[in-house]
């Protein structure tokens, strides 16, 4: 058994192979793949996720542990994952990884190929919410899909979001210009929501025609980072339908309230990458992807790790 450190993963974690893993997983490997819907066990001071995840063609196996924090002494601490590959076989753990970075970059990876697939050709403008590991990952990541000129950030403080987006500015070496929310979701090509939130971060009846949303953050059936007006203005896609029944708060809660039904949800991400539905029809529509995480991601990402580590 190798385990790596949390540096390893930083120095062998490629975001272009990532992105790459991630949409030939979801094309190629996603219908002989069993992924059971991820267990939510409630903590005293927090959630704890367990994300299976078996590809019957490959002989592929692993396991990631999630521990999601509420009120953590300091925000990097708010989700702690371990990954673990397994020898399908024996059932042997080959290959431990601490595996909070390759959580974000999982994600945002996944964002980026629903962007590529989503947004518009000529989007030129990047919003994000938030300024933590995930808002990061996503300014990070989702240039490898779109060639972006400018990125805005909003955050709950304007003081800290202002350093966030000087320090990703002097990273990316282009415009992150720090703004309120009105502003985020006005001017944005691709937004991507990346906070925490249990509310609405921003009115829907703002986002112009032609946006794309990746809503990554809410992860329960009761919180939502979007609003009702922005999910009856998408045309959505998910990355999988059973996570988004059971977890995508931002889709239960207006589906509950009849304001959006079911059949609104148009397609899963391997529906999209293999091009058996079109969700954007037109430059004009609005699309969502609302994202919860899936355990193929993790375990695609798992595997470049494991090749790089062998």
């Amino acid at each position: 058994m190798h385990v790596l450190t949390e540096a390893d993963v930083h120095r062998l974690l490629n975001p272009k192979e990532v992105v790459a893993a991630i949409e030939a997983a979801f094309r190629d490997r996603y219908p002989t793949t069993i992924m059971p819907t991820r267990t939510q066990m409630k903590l005293a001071d927090g959630v704890f996720l367990i994300m299976p995840c078996y590809d019957r063609d490959a002989r592929a196996l692993g396991m990631k542990l999630v521990k999601f924090n509420e009120k953590p002494s300091l925000a990097e601490d708010r989700i702690q994952a371990t990954y673990i590959l397994l020898d399908a076989a024996s059932g042997c753990a080959k290959l431990v990884i601490p595996a909070n970075y390759l959580t974000d970059m999982r994600t945002a990876a996944t964002s980026a190929v629903a962007t590529k697939f989503l947004a518009r050709p000529d989007a030129r403008v990047l919003g994000v919410f938030g300024t933590g590991r995930q808002a990061r990952a996503h300014l990070r990541v989702l240039p490898q899909v779109r060639s972006f000129e400018r990125a805005l950030v909003s955050g709950l403080d304007m003081e800290a979001t202002r350093d966030f987006a000087a320090e990703m500015s002097e990273e990316l070496k282009i415009k992150v210009e720090a703004v309120y929310s009105r502003t985020c979701a006005a001017e944005s090509d691709v937004l991507c929501t990346c906070t925490t939130s249990s509310k609405p971060l921003f009115d829907g009846a703002m986002l112009r025609n032609g946006t794309h949303i990746n809503a990554v953050g809410s992860f329960q059936p009761h919180t939502r980072e979007l609003d009702d007006a922005t999910v009856q203005r998408s045309r959505i896609a998910v990355d999988t339908f059973d996570g988004a029944v059971a977890e995508a708060g931002d889709l239960i809660i207006p589906m509950k309230s009849g304001l959006v039904p079911r059949s609104h949800w148009l397609a899963d991400l391997h529906q999209v990458v293999s091009g058996k539905v079109r969700v954007r029809t037109e430059p004009i529509d609005i699309t969502l992807f609302k994202s919860v995480g899936c355990a193929l991601e993790d375990l695609a990402a798992a595997e470049l790790l494991s090749i790089d580590a062998g």
